[in-house]
């Protein structure tokens, strides 16, 4: 297997598996965007003349098939391929030969790579904010449903002051909607066009147009200048994990309340069967495993954004293998974060609030009495406050 940079002679298998590893699966959901950014490369190079029209066309059509049967799991990326960016090349010449390997004019695998990930960083900052909108709308209608029934506000685990379930889902459905914005602006440093700038130096002697390549793929500015977008790798990354923990954070501690809430102590709510579990040994269980599991997953994306700080902060300029290493926290975090919102809106949808096993302790309204009284009365507030609690201290 001839791999983009061969010279002849033969590798090692062990260095093949130690640095692929399991960067050829991982590249299999960047296949389409490979694809759509080698086709905009293509028309570029056309344009320029730097490849003839012809060429362009059978290459144009040949990577549609290649995807097109990617798509439909026809082929998958191997480990001899090493890479997603071989495996198409390699398919790309054997269908239409020499004209096949003129794509590779003007770039080099490390913009190949950075462009087909920014367009999956794209799309991936895209559906997960509108997945986090769908969890947030499931709040607010958990809040319509059950939300006049009142619960005790909390501070350091103590009943403090009267709530209600609509200001408990409201306030989970505000802060993930502004999860799902901060999601929203992550793409931003995945919205500039990489391409052109090759191994991290632009290239020579070749007038590529990259321009072009922004306006055909969608990207909001060209990344320039070309020593800039290797020192940008892995910031993209990290601005989404972040974004991925504040939220993951957020359904986390979402998850706690109710795992609470569903104690025989608590008892404040019920929770649908189908997304509970049983007991191996105790017949009487019904398990919140899917909220505690919930719980958890904050630690994935947060230990995903450390590990990728990690990789990058310390890298001098320039392209570095180690950057490779990005890919798998990388991925690990957004299935995580994915698989959650996708299953958070019909757990919710089961949650029910049990008004008859909520109790709220006859002292929680002492600071609405004290409120009372500085309205009334016109005292300073410290006076409302030490007559308040000198009468709850006396019964």
């Amino acid at each position: 297997m001839s791999r983009l940079w061969d010279k002849g002679k033969a590798l090692d298998a062990r260095v093949l598996a130690y640095t692929a590893g399991e960067d050829h699966a991982f590249d299999d959901r960047l296949v389409r965007y490979d694809i759509e950014a080698s086709i905009a490369h293509a028309e570029m190079l056309a344009a320029q003349g730097l490849i003839g029209a012809e060429d362009f066309a059978a290459i144009r059509a040949a990577l549609l098939d290649i995807g097109a049967e990617h798509a439909r799991g026809e082929w998958r990326v191997s480990l001899q391929e090493e890479d997603g960016q071989t495996a198409i090349e390699a398919r790309l010449t054997a269908r239409i030969g020499a004209a096949g390997g003129r794509i590779h004019a003007g770039r080099s695998r490390n913009d190949q790579v950075l462009v087909a990930l920014r367009l999956y960083l794209r799309d991936t900052a895209r559906s997960l904010k509108e997945a986090a909108l769908e969890v947030a709308g499931a709040l607010t209608a958990l809040g319509a449903r059950d939300g006049a029934i009142l619960l005790p506000g909390y501070t350091h685990m103590q009943q403090a002051m009267p709530s209600s379930v609509a200001l408990w889902a409201e306030g989970f459905a505000a802060e993930i909607r502004d999860d799902a914005q901060g999601l929203e602006h992550s793409a931003r440093r995945a919205d500039k066009n990489p391409l052109g700038s090759a191994a991290g130096y632009g290239t020579p002697n070749l007038d590529v147009d990259r321009e072009a390549t922004r306006r055909l793929l969608g990207f909001a500015q060209i990344h320039e200048p070309v020593t800039a977008v290797q020192l940008s790798r892995g910031k993209a990354e990290a601005h989404l994990l972040f974004e991925i923990t504040l939220l993951t954070q957020d359904l986390g501690r979402l998850a706690a309340d109710l795992c609470l809430f569903y104690t025989q102590e608590f008892g404040f709510v019920s929770l649908p069967e189908e997304f509970t579990t049983g007991s191996s040994i105790m017949p009487q269980k019904r398990n919140p495993d899917v909220f505690e599991i919930m719980r958890g997953r904050s630690a994935v994306a947060q230990a995903a954004l450390n590990e990728v700080l990690g990789l990058t902060q310390k890298l001098g300029s320039g392209y570095h293998r180690d950057l490779q290493l990005i890919k798998p926290p990388l991925f690990r975090a957004i299935d995580s974060c994915a698989q959650t919102l996708d299953i958070l809106p019909s757990a919710l949808a089961g949650v029910r609030f049990r008004p008859e096993r909520i109790r709220l302790d006859p002292s929680i309204d002492a600071a609405a009495q004290a409120n009372a009284l500085v309205a009334t009365e016109g005292i300073p507030f410290r006076e409302a406050y030490r007559r308040v609690a000198a009468k709850l201290n006396q019964t």
